[in-house]
């Protein structure tokens, strides 16, 4: 636990930044933090001020309720306070709540005598802006933005251009008053239009749905508002308790079931994925099942509600000062987080770069705890303005490799110092050096020991020569122990020595062995992706063995007519000048005389030639040329499987969408890339699509 002093400075710092943000959020509507940022920091300050009550102040963020409503438009008071909801970011959390709530309601022996005590409603999150719509004898009179959940700003021209909202209720002899709660938000399709629009204006981008849908709601000019295609789901319904239909179609409802039930009767859209809940285990199966289905969704959410079903329940639990006990928003994993730096270390690969890489404070990421997180180039150190102490925002890049962001540079120390690469490499010392035509800072000692380290851990690795047993661990050893100093070195290696070895016995090192050899078996495409010839990838090492099927072939006309290797699909100038460099080292030169020497041919088998030559015969397929995306999970075939067929078909296989993309694989639980296909209308095809394709 932090001591009293420690605790007041740092509250102090998050006090600060935390005002900033609610300030932009709801008086400038200009966000300038994510929700989960802004989640974790608060927790952070709720955790020091129950730690430390004196540390409490009046503008603590934990003293009031939200923000105030901007002044461009005009204030207007809500009949019904629109709360937020308090958040449960994982199982337990819910637990707890339920947990909270049966002890609330237990006492009441009449509520606790029913059938479905406790039965509970599950809804989506979705991540738009909340309204609240009041209606005059059934025709809509005001929307208002949630504000400080008791006044917000009256919206009422731009609302009415939702399309989903109803300005007349579809009821005969409606109730005096109504007022319905809902969220407004921009479907994905629409919002990748709006930024192509903007890009194409020299316009900033919205950073997510959810800041377009803001934006939107407070333009001026309604007729903007309706160009951009906003939704609208309701979700609570509030009526006069003395109204009674006359025409007996519709009766005033008791839970929150039937108020989702009686809101699309009257003519307004919820959404299709709410449902009743009669325990937390049905809790938990619903949470965990759109976990992976909200990626197919074609809007955002990032998380369910989940409330008490019957109404009297709701009004017996009650309300804390800012949000309603009967209800809790459950949150999946935060794709972003903050965290304070520790340090900064630097990390050699293969091709002598150096990267500078984040350890951090570890923090819960998309499911996993992340202490480590690339910063790419000394590029990227400048423009973050990294320092050493620094409380930094980190993210899991395309779902899987985690990144620094950004700085929150208000809760810098004091006397902070700049962090940048070392003018030294810290492996072997040799002065790093960096060229005007790339942002790579590199170690140009060949033989520094980091460099043979990622050689050889690229030569053994699943898509080159695949050699179990040989990992990072070993591969340490072997360097520092001067045992291995080239590739070829390891081939020469012997079952006793390596025994010897930490946690290596003499049955770990005969099997070793044996996968070297048998490595030796490996297509030539394989070996030529091993050699770790930079920017020559898995595709292109296949396409370059395919039309070269020897290294000799290769080196030939790489060191003396280069400009033969590039009408290859996917080899342009910068790979052609790079396969050029390689083989005219005579480090290089020697690498593939050693090689040689312990086994390999370095050229296609009979069997690959006559693969190749099958494939010339028959002409080009429909997948010639193309560049294919995979995601999700293939049932019929591995990945790997899937891409090595594409390949085999004159067809390149890349990890991320972009506008090149020309098919997107899709199986089960794709993930973001499908909704980035589909935002730049990018043709999906499922695994029969794609067989029927590789076989015309």
């Amino acid at each position: 636990m932090a001591s009293l002093t420690q605790a007041s400075i740092r509250a102090a710092e998050l006090r600060k930044l935390l005002n900033k943000a609610g300030h932009a959020y709801y008086v400038l509507d200009s966000p300038v933090m994510e929700d989960a940022i802004y989640d974790s920091l608060y927790k952070e300050l709720l955790d020091l001020e129950r730690q430390h009550p004196a540390i409490i102040s009046s503008d603590s963020p934990s003293q009031r309720l939200g923000g105030l409503p901007a002044k461009d438009f005009k204030s207007s008071k809500h009949r019904i306070p629109l709360l937020s909801l308090d958040n449960a970011f994982n199982l337990l959390e819910l637990k707890a709540w339920h947990s909270r709530i049966h002890k609330l309601l237990e006492s009441d022996q009449s509520i606790k005598r029913r059938d479905r005590y406790l039965e509970m409603v599950g809804e989506l999150k979705i991540d738009g802006n909340a309204l609240a719509l009041s209606y005059s004898e059934g025709v809509l009179t005001k929307a208002a933005t949630r504000g400080d959940g008791s006044e917000g700003e009256e919206i009422t021209a731009n609302v009415r251009t939702i399309p989903s909202i109803p300005l007349c209720l579809q009821i005969k002899n409606p109730p005096p008053w109504l007022e319905v709660r809902g969220e407004a938000f921009i479907p994905n399709t629409s919002f990748a239009a709006i930024n192509k629009d903007r890009d194409l204006k020299g316009e900033n981008q919205f950073a997510n749905p959810r800041n377009a849908c803001a934006g939107t709601l407070r333009q001026l000019d309604p007729k903007v508002v309706a160009s951009r295609n906003l939704d609208f789901f309701a979700y609570s319904v509030h009526l006069p308790r003395e109204w009674i239909n006359q025409s007996n179609s519709l009766s005033n409802p008791k839970e929150q079931w039937e108020a989702l039930k009686w809101l699309q009767k009257v003519g307004f859209k919820v959404n299709p994925n709410n449902e009743l809940l009669k325990s937390v285990d049905e809790v938990e199966r619903f949470f965990e099942k759109w976990e992976s289905k909200r990626q197919k969704l074609p809007y955002e959410t990032d998380g369910v509600v989940i409330k008490l079903n019957d109404f009297s329940q709701q009004q017996e639990a009650g309300f804390t000062q800012k949000a309603p006990r009967w209800a809790i928003a459950l949150k999946y994993p935060a794709e972003e987080a903050p965290s304070k730096l520790i340090k900064l270390t630097y990390q050699i690969g293969r091709t002598g770069v150096v990267t500078p890489v984040a350890e951090f404070e570890p923090v819960a990421l998309a499911g996993t705890s992340v202490s480590r997180a690339t910063l790419h180039n000394a590029n990227r150190l400048v423009a973050i303005d990294l320092h050493s102490g620094d409380t930094i925002v980190v993210r899991k890049a395309g779902e899987i490799i985690p990144e620094v962001v950004r700085v929150l540079k208000e809760l810098r120390p004091i006397n902070a110092k700049p962090l940048e690469l070392p003018e030294y490499c810290p492996e072997c010392q040799t002065k790093l050096s960096r060229s005007d035509t790339e942002a790579a800072t590199r170690c140009m000692n060949t033989s520094c020991p980091a460099i043979l380290r990622g050689a050889l851990r690229h030569w053994v690795s699943k898509s080159a020569l695949n050699v179990e047993g040989l990992g990072s661990k070993l591969i340490t050893q072997l360097v520092e122990q001067g045992l291995v100093k080239s590739i070829a070195n390891i081939y020469e290696l012997n079952a006793e020595r390596l025994a010897k070895l930490e946690r290596m016995g003499i049955k770990s090192a005969k099997k070793l062995i044996i996968a070297l050899t048998e490595s030796k078996k490996q297509s030539w495409s394989r070996q030529l992706y091993g050699l770790g010839i930079q920017h020559v990838g898995e595709a292109n090492a296949k396409a370059l063995a395919k039309a070269f099927p020897s290294v000799n072939e290769l080196a030939e006309k790489a060191c003396q007519s280069p400009e033969l290797t590039k009408p290859i699909y996917g080899i342009g100038d910068e790979i052609a000048n790079s396969l050029k460099n390689w083989f005219s080292n005579p480090i290089n030169q020697k690498l593939i005389t050693d090689l040689k020497r312990v086994g390999f041919s370095l050229e296609a088998t009979e069997e690959e030639r006559k693969i190749i030559d099958e494939q010339i015969n028959k002409g080009e397929s429909l997948a010639h040329g193309k560049i294919f995306v995979i995601t999700g999970t293939l049932s019929s075939f591995s990945r790997n499987e899937a891409k090595t067929l594409i390949e085999n078909a004159g067809g390149k296989v890349t990890s991320s969408i972009s506008a090149n993309t020309t098919f997107l694989i899709a199986g089960e639980k794709a993930g973001n890339k499908l909704k980035k296909a589909i935002a730049l209308n990018i043709k999906i095809l499922n695994e029969f699509e794609l067989k029927q394709l590789l076989s015309t």
